[in-house]
């Protein structure tokens, strides 16, 4: 009886103590939320949009780079020299971080998923493993071009109060103080003596 369904499907899905089937579709449900599985996928979730399969191909070729310049090399290399890698994976690595921010960027307006918040969690775990690998395991850093003008301007803050008080001193007016003595009324006693001389 179709008008009975609903209450035959719950009555199946809670038959047991645990409810097992319920709890099940509670969790993937929750993970699938959680892990923003569908800023993944495309709009009618018929599969993965287009950015996500441009990142997860670029995220490849990346790892396909880190192994090909470390083969034959990890036995002669420190554990902290990985200079090849560094040079002959930037391009690819910074095309992968630039696309990763843009993609952020999108998905803050509502990208092809017509999802907002956070990337897809298979997005996100891809590009904080090649941060790392890049970053931590080959020590490849990218020189910051904003440290000349940093400098520059802190030194110029720190300098201020010096030349505020090297030229307060030097054109304030360094007067000796004079001492002038107040003119002070004669005691009665002396004028006493005036007017004895007088009469």
């Amino acid at each position: 009886n179709s008008s009975e369904s609903h209450n035959c499907a719950k009555s199946i899905l809670t038959s047991d103590r645990l409810q097992i089937v319920v709890t099940l579709s509670a969790f993937f449900n929750e993970t699938w939320e959680a892990a923003n599985c569908a800023n993944c996928l495309k709009n009618s979730s018929e599969g993965l949009s287009n950015s996500t399969v441009e990142f997860l191909d670029l995220f490849n070729k990346s790892l396909t780079c880190f192994e090909h310049n470390l083969q034959g090399q990890t036995i002669y290399l420190s554990p902290n020299n990985y200079t090849e890698v560094c040079k002959n994976c930037n391009e690819t690595y910074k095309m992968l971080n630039d696309l990763y921010n843009n993609l952020q960027r999108m998905n803050r307006q509502g990208g092809e998923s017509g999802h907002s918040a956070h990337l897809c969690i298979d997005v996100e775990d891809a590009m904080n493993i090649t941060r790392k690998l890049w970053s931590r395991t080959f020590n490849c850093s990218v020189p910051c071009s904003d440290t000349v003008p940093v400098i520059a301007v802190s030194s110029f803050i720190l300098f201020l109060p010096i030349v505020f008080y090297l030229s307060s001193f030097l054109h304030s007016k360094q007067k000796k103080r004079i001492l002038i003595l107040p003119k002070r009324i004669q005691s009665n006693a002396s004028l006493v003596n005036i007017q004895e001389k007088y009469s």
